[in-house]
């Protein structure tokens, strides 16, 4: 315990983590047109990270076009009139650097990791297919066939990513958190190109992008170059961001799925959540130390009890994903041993859950959980990606630059009265969904 808190203690006396400074340095502006700007400066070496959120993701992709927002990506490497199809990537690449793009549930992504004398060059890139996309109906069709190859790979050849797709769909009776980002096989064959240009022009505009720039460089530097290239971009109407409403839950779920390339049982229950932007309780904070005080392998309560003591688990953990722009989620995942009932390994989760609501949190297990919280903050600082992603995440999920600027501080004040109470808000059974990946021909799904 002493080693733990005296760590904290340093961490906290850290420069740039002192209660009143500011965690990562961010600066902020916008521009004319309405694009969000955030400069996070490191000086450590001549580079920086350029990075294009946009606040559209796979839930704001309309009824029936599943996977659409993750084929636009896919489709702004096809080129404009002055940069042809392939060409963006070839000169990033000429230019010393590397780029790539991802999409998910509330945001799509464009990034370039370059030397910050490139900085302008990159910029002048991506404004220009911000706003002038090209693809004809071959490419389109072409690019069809490299996602449905995706998606045979990554989803439909691997047990594991087949079963989280639908325990997802579990989760969600009424929200599009629960359709996968890759989308379903048969949507992927049906939408068209006039769909995904329709999609693009809708969402693809400044005003409803963030610019996220980690490395080598100031606002004051940064500022007249987002003006000669994104500002230059006129502001477009965009669609409001409406979203269904989960109904409440009122009986617990659960699924079980045999498949004949599964060797080992998955176990896992999850909890639909409160985010960090959604929050009108203030659980979330207190959510995230309690996955680690649960979770943090191997000194969480489920491994420790699962693993070490019972040794009824190869493995055993917890996990929050609160960084949603309507929804969280809480998780416990178990590896159950050969031969182990899963009742019993029910059982000691409940158990272990319900002896920290009774019991509490010792000071030992909070110092340990804002440890590593800290640490987190204090290692994200030395990479220029990571923290670009913590505030691009952030803003397309309606937080601040404030709000990331006073995420450490705030999880250090987190109490253990605080964390029995989101656990005893969350960690309902009635609200739960329990999900069993298992060999096929075990039983264990009939009991």
């Amino acid at each position: 315990m002493r080693a733990a808190a005296a760590a904290v203690a340093l961490l906290a006396a850290s420069p740039g983590l002192a209660e009143t400074e500011p965690t990562f340095g961010a600066e902020t502006f916008t521009l004319a047109n309405g694009m969000q700007v955030v400069v996070v400066p490191n000086h450590r070496a001549p580079l920086v990270h350029h990075a294009v959120w946009y606040k559209v993701g796979a839930a704001d992709e309309p009824p029936g076009q599943s996977g659409i927002a993750h084929m636009v990506e896919h489709l702004m490497f096809k080129g404009t009139e002055s940069v042809p199809d392939g060409e963006f990537s070839n000169i990033v690449a000429r230019n010393g650097g590397n780029d790539n793009a991802f999409t998910a549930q509330d945001y799509t992504g464009y990034y370039q990791n370059i030397a910050a004398d490139r900085l302008e060059l990159v910029m002048r890139l991506e404004a220009d297919r911000m706003a002038n996309l090209e693809f004809d109906e071959n490419e389109f069709e072409l690019e069809r066939e490299v996602v449905l190859e995706e998606r045979r790979s990554r989803v439909g050849n691997e047990p594991g990513a087949l079963f989280r797709e639908q325990a997802a769909a579990a989760q969600y009776l009424n929200h599009p958190y629960g359709v996968p980002v890759i989308g379903w096989e048969h949507e992927i064959r049906q939408y068209t190109r006039d769909d995904a240009v329709a999609f693009y022009r809708a969402h693809y505009a400044p005003n409803n992008a963030v610019l996220v720039v980690a490395g080598d460089v100031t606002a004051a530097e940064l500022e007249p170059l987002a003006e000669a290239t994104y500002g230059q971009l006129a502001a477009r109407p965009v669609p409001a961001r409406a979203r269904p409403v989960e109904p409440p839950q009122l009986a617990a779920r659960r699924l079980a799925m045999h498949h004949p390339r599964v060797t080992d049982r998955e176990w896992s229950r999850g909890w639909l959540a409160p985010s960090y932007s959604a929050d009108a309780g203030g659980i979330s904070l207190p959510l995230d130390v309690l996955s680690t005080v649960l979770g943090s392998s191997p000194t969480g309560r489920l491994y420790r009890a699962l693993v070490v003591e019972r040794e009824i688990a190869t493995s055993a953990g917890a996990w929050y994903s609160g960084m949603g722009l309507d929804y969280g989620r809480f998780a416990v995942h178990v590896s159950p041993k050969s031969g182990v009932p899963v009742a019993e390994i029910e059982a000691a989760v409940e158990a272990e859950i319900a002896r920290l609501i009774a019991d509490g949190v010792s000071e030992e297990e909070l110092e340990r959980a804002k440890f590593g919280i800290r640490a987190f903050t204090v290692y994200s600082r030395d990479s220029l990606g990571m923290l670009a992603r913590i505030f691009g995440a952030a803003m397309t999920a309606g937080l601040t630059v404030e709000d990331v600027e006073r995420w450490p501080h705030e999880a250090a004040a987190v109490t253990g009265e605080q964390v029995v109470a989101a656990a005893r808000a969350v960690l309902v059974p009635e609200t739960s969904v329990t999900a069993l990946l298992l060999p096929e021909d075990d039983a264990e799904a009939a009991q």
